[in-house]
C-alpha cells in the first residue's frame, strides 16, 4: 500500500516580467505563469521525476513546493498537515527539518570561505542539533561517509576549492543528509558533473534512499538521467504537467507530443 507524503492543489507561481514599449501597445501578457494550476501526489519512499526545458517551470515547482518561492494561489500538504499557510518560526523549522533541498551548481550552493566540517555542520546549529561538539562531529563525519567522502576524517578541514565538482556536490547531499530528512527536491543534481561522476552520484542517492527511506523529487532536463533513476515522471511544459506516468511508459509510449519531442531530442550513437 502506498502513502502519500507530499501532495500540491492547483498550485500556481505567477511572476511580473518587465515589458518592451512594444509589447505594452501590443498588449502582451506582463506575467508568467511560472506553474500554473498544478496538481500532484509524491508517494513516500518513491523517485518523481519532472522532466522538460529551461524555463518550463521545474525549478520553480521544485521551490514552491518548499516554499522558498511562496505559491500564489494552491494548497500543500506534507505528511497529511497543510503546509501551506505556515507561519510561526518553530513550526515552519519543524518543516524545514524534514524537507530539504539539492542545488545545481556545486559551486554556488556550499559557502566557499567555510571548511567541509562546518558547512555540514551548519544545518545542525540552525536546528540546534547535537549541542556537544563531539556528536556534532561524529553526525558530520557520519554525513560524509554515507556520500562516500571517505576517510571523512581527511576532508574535514578541507575548503570547496580543494574539492573536485563531484566531491563538491557530495557535500552538499552530506549538508541535506545530516538532518535526516524524509524529502528531498534534486534540482538538476548531476547537469554541472562529469559524464563518468553522474552514475556514480545517481548511484550514491538510489542507495541513500534504500537505506534511509527517502522520497525524492528530482529535478532534470535529461531524460536518460529520469529513466535511469525515477520510478514516475511528470513532464512539464509552460508550467503545466502535461504527461504523468511510470518512467518507462512515458519514455517509451509517450503520448504528449512534447514528450515525443523531449525523447526524439536524446542523441543516440550509432556504431557504423
Amino acid at each position: 500500500m502506498t502513502t502519500r507524503l507530499v501532495r500540491i492543489q492547483n498550485l500556481k507561481k505567477i511572476y511580473k516580467k518587465s515589458s518592451t514599449l512594444f509589447q505594452k501597445l501590443q498588449g502582451q501578457s506582463k506575467f508568467v505563469n511560472a506553474v500554473d494550476d498544478v496538481t500532484l501526489d509524491i508517494n513516500k519512499g518513491e523517485i518523481l521525476g519532472i522532466v522538460g526545458e529551461s524555463g518550463s517551470g521545474k525549478t520553480t515547482l521544485g521551490r514552491t513546493i518548499l516554499r522558498l518561492e511562496e505559491p500564489d494561489s494552491g494548497l500543500i500538504f506534507f505528511d497529511g498537515s497543510n503546509f501551506t499557510d505556515v507561519s510561526e518560526h518553530s513550526e515552519m523549522k519543524t518543516f524545514r527539518r524534514r524537507m530539504q533541498m539539492i542545488f545545481q551548481d556545486p559551486f554556488e550552493s556550499i559557502n566557499s570561505r567555510m571548511k567541509v566540517s562546518n558547512i555540514v555542520a551548519e544545518p545542525l546549529e540552525v536546528h540546534n542539533i547535537a549541542s556537544h561538539k563531539r556528536e556534532k562531529r561524529d553526525m558530520v563525519m557520519r554525513a560524509l561517509e554515507d556520500v562516500k567522502i571517505s576517510p571523512a576524517e581527511d576532508f574535514m578541514d578541507r575548503y570547496p576549492h580543494e574539492l573536485s565538482g563531484g566531491q563538491r556536490q557530495r557535500v552538499a547531499l552530506a549538508r541535506t543528509l545530516v538532518l535526516k530528512p524524509d524529502f528531498i527536491v534534486a534540482d538538476e543534481p548531476v547537469s554541472m558533473l562529469d559524464v563518468s561522476v553522474r552514475t556514480e552520484l545517481l548511484h550514491l542517492m538510489l542507495g541513500l534512499r534504500k537505506k534511509y527511506d527517502l522520497t525524492y523529487l528530482f529535478i532534470t532536463h535529461d531524460l536518460a538521467v529520469a529513466k535511469y533513476i525515477c520510478d514516475r515522471i511528470g513532464v512539464m511544459l509552460l508550467g503545466k504537467i502535461v504527461e504523468l506516468g511510470p518512467a518507462l511508459e512515458v519514455i517509451h509510449h509517450p503520448r504528449h507530443s512534447y514528450t515525443k519531442e523531449l525523447r526524439a531530442a536524446v542523441p543516440v550513437i550509432k556504431r557504423k
